[in-house]
């Protein structure tokens, strides 16, 4: 037994969950199940956090900014002292992989769930990590890998190594500075820019090179090493389904690996953690060519837990998190190598607040809706509820979705119909993106390499929100505009459901379908028992008659926040909310069977379409600019035609006027810079002009 296990605890009460989202809420829950106390530390932007509320207790850190909250080692520590925390438990990210932390807890007298600082500093620099796995013999990818190496001996090497080469940084990851190099003449030009970018990123210039893999695909095995010398391996993780080196797509185990070939690399993984006297649960990745599976080549060593940990923990049944802190606590392995039996197959997909019909741009808002899949098979890990607020202080990854099945093809299909029923209403997410991926004949057929999903993004084209979701939010309205009528102007024509008795008042709503997808507009007339649904095009100032695209009979009653519906002969589930932005207060997002859309009120641009709600008061701005005047203030009367703001663009001026006769709402500020089509005002009909309208209608 080594020193360091003697001095730790036999048994840790207290354990502080440096982190935050879903893995900060993932540890809780293993804290939880074996009886210990967890403390949750959080931000200002995080302070009423689902792992902050999860927690038996919290401290805050500080503001949003990481560096002031979550990456202050000092802060961390007196957080410790204030709740009577034993030990840290960092997740990933933030200070997982940061000797120094390791080493302040250490002398504070704290235990690090995670491996020892010395583990952390030659695994993080893969120069030093090539090094102590060669010693033990474990199989690296042909390159140049020493200390000092400058561009010429870089540019010497290169020959010999063979190309094409593939230039890399030794410190840092996520593909930041690496360069693919066929033509040697094209070498110079890389490595001065790879040094550039790796200075940046990392504030380390130093390179390396290797022999690029071809068809390469990202093997990583999961290892668990404790205090008494013991090490064992919990078979691999395919990792290929990455976009720009960010995984998106994990599976355990790969379809790639023979038995043979599964025993060897997860011994050479055991010999890589045994060449740095590893501590706790670890993860060691290998390029594999896909034209040559028998051969593995060691790239790193990750001194942490991986996002994709759960793959491992369904086909093992092994809990990752609790063998960490009993790991850290000094209890001895009581698995052995033999008892690692993989059953069946297990597919998770990352949930990221992106938009992948705009390059993957980072998204962001407030949850107003939640809807996470349940069922055989299938995990959920997420730090998601609704009123969290997703903002761009941090890593826009939301949580994970898991499926497990008896095979690869039953876990696949799992996967798919759990991610159709996942909505995250209020931001977008790359949910159906995912979908899109796991129907690839290649990804189906298990034939992958880590170029796959970015040779596959040009194929990706968003879905437009189907008839039924268009239905949905059409009736959503109808609701909304009783809730908007005060009990003084409700008439006799009135039903406590926004519809008119006798079904003689048509109300139409139009929408943007999204996707590029022309823009429909929905007619409702009748009752919610037995309503008349006409879908048209309400085309721009025709004078023939508008295109009717569809006509269905429909009904639909309220299921508590979701709408039971019934189109035709078919019945649906709708999840329909508002945005509560008042700057997109004309957005509706709805969810359903096979995906979450935003749809956004249009006005009724047709004349001969009446809506006796406010959608036709709406002001937006015609192209993008800046609004630089407000002509009235929020709450006055206006009429048709007289001037509100001004938006300019381009260096023109362009007057903005009052569609209708009413009282005035103003969305933005002097000075705000808008996109075209954001709602800059609505126009709230008079009173007497409803009551007016209902009258005739009735």
């Amino acid at each position: 037994m080594s020193e360091q296990s003697q001095n730790r605890p036999s048994k840790l009460h207290t354990v502080l969950v440096a982190n935050r989202g879903e893995i900060a809420c993932r540890v809780i829950r293993s804290l939880r199940a074996a009886g210990i106390r967890s403390v949750a530390v959080y931000s200002d932007a995080d302070a009423d956090a689902l792992h902050v509320r999860m927690a038996d207790a919290a401290v805050r850190l500080g503001p949003a900014q990481a560096s002031q909250s979550y990456l202050d080692i000092d802060k961390v520590i007196a957080a410790c002292r204030e709740t009577g925390a034993q030990a840290v438990h960092p997740g990933y990210g933030f200070l997982s992989e940061n000797a120094a932390f390791a080493r302040a807890l250490e002398e504070a007298g704290l235990i690090f769930v995670g491996p020892p600082a010395s583990a952390i500093e030659t695994m993080g620099d893969k120069i030093t990590a090539k090094a102590a796995v060669t010693a033990r013999e474990v199989p690296t990818v042909p390159g140049i890998s020493r200390p000092g190496l400058n561009d010429d001996d870089l540019v010497a090497g290169a020959a010999e190594v063979g190309y094409p080469v593939l230039v890399k940084p030794s410190a840092g990851g996520g593909g930041k500075g690496m360069r693919r190099v066929e033509d040697p003449a094209d070498l110079p030009a890389a490595l001065e820019s790879a040094r550039r970018e790796s200075a940046n990123a990392f504030g380390d210039d130093t390179l390396f090179l290797e022999r690029f893999v071809d068809t390469p695909r990202h093997i990583e095995v999961q290892v668990l090493a404790d205090t008494h010398g013991n090490v064992i391996h919990l078979g691999e993780r395919e990792c290929s389904l990455q976009r720009r080196h960010q995984k998106v797509i994990e599976e355990a185990p790969s379809a790639l690996l023979d038995e043979a070939t599964r025993e060897r690399i997860g011994q050479a993984a055991c010999d890589a953690a045994r060449s740095v006297g590893y501590v706790g649960a670890g993860t060691v990745e290998f390029i594999v060519s896909a034209n040559a599976p028998d051969e593995f080549f060691f790239m790193e060593m990750n001194t942490r837990l991986q996002v994709e940990h759960p793959v491992t923990e369904m086909v093992t049944g092994v809990d990752l998190v609790d063998w960490q802190v009993r790991i850290a606590a000094g209890e001895e392995l009581t698995l052995r190598q033999e008892d690692i039996v993989l059953t069946g197959h297990a597919i998770e997909a990352r949930v990221y607040a992106e938009d992948p019909a705009k390059g993957f741009l980072p998204t962001g808002g407030t949850v107003l809706g939640l809807e996470e899949p349940t069922g055989s098979g299938i995990r959920v890990d997420s730090g998601l509820r609704v009123g969290t607020v997703v903002g761009s202080d941090y890593d826009p990854m939301l949580g994970k979705v898991i499926a497990h099945g008896a095979d690869r093809a039953e876990a696949l299909s799992r996967l798919d119909a759990a991610l159709a029923g996942t909505h995250v209403l209020g931001l977008r997410t790359n949910v159906d993106f995912c979908r899109f991926l796991l129907a690839r004949p290649e990804v189906v057929a298990g034939d992958l390499d880590t170029g796959l999903l970015d040779r596959s993004v040009d194929d990706y084209q968003a879905t437009p929100a189907p008839e039924g979701a268009l239905v949905a939010v059409a009736m959503h309205r109808t609701e909304e505009r009783w809730a908007r009528v005060p009990a003084a102007r409700r008439g006799p024509w009135d039903v406590p459901n926004g519809w008119r008795v006798g079904g003689r008042a048509e109300v139409w709503t139009r929408l943007d379908r999204g996707a590029g997808s022309d823009a429909v507009t929905v007619g409702l007339k009748g009752t919610p028992d037995d309503a008349e649904v006409t879908i048209t095009d309400a085309t721009i100032g025709s004078t023939s008659e508008p295109t009717v695209s569809s006509r269905h009979q429909a009904r639909v009653a309220r299921d508590g926040a979701s709408l039971r519906l019934t189109v035709d002969a078919t019945q649906q589930r709708w999840t329909v909310v508002r945005s509560t932005d008042p700057k997109a207060a004309d957005t509706f997002w709805v969810a359903g069977d096979g995906g979450t859309w935003d749809l956004r009120l249009l006005p009724l641009i047709d004349s001969r379409i009446h809506d006796d709600s406010a959608s036709d008061g709406q002001i937006l701005s015609p192209m993008p600019g800046s609004v630089i005047a407000t002509f009235v203030s929020d709450g006055a009367e206006v009429t048709a035609g007289q001037n509100v703001l001004a938006v300019e663009a381009m260096k023109m001026e362009h007057a903005l006027t009052a569609p209708i006769d009413g009282v005035v709402r103003v969305h933005v500020s002097t000075g705000e810079q808008v996109p075209a089509d954001h709602l800059l005002a609505t126009v709230e009909p008079h009173p007497s002009t409803e009551e007016s309208e209902g009258k005739a209608h009735a």
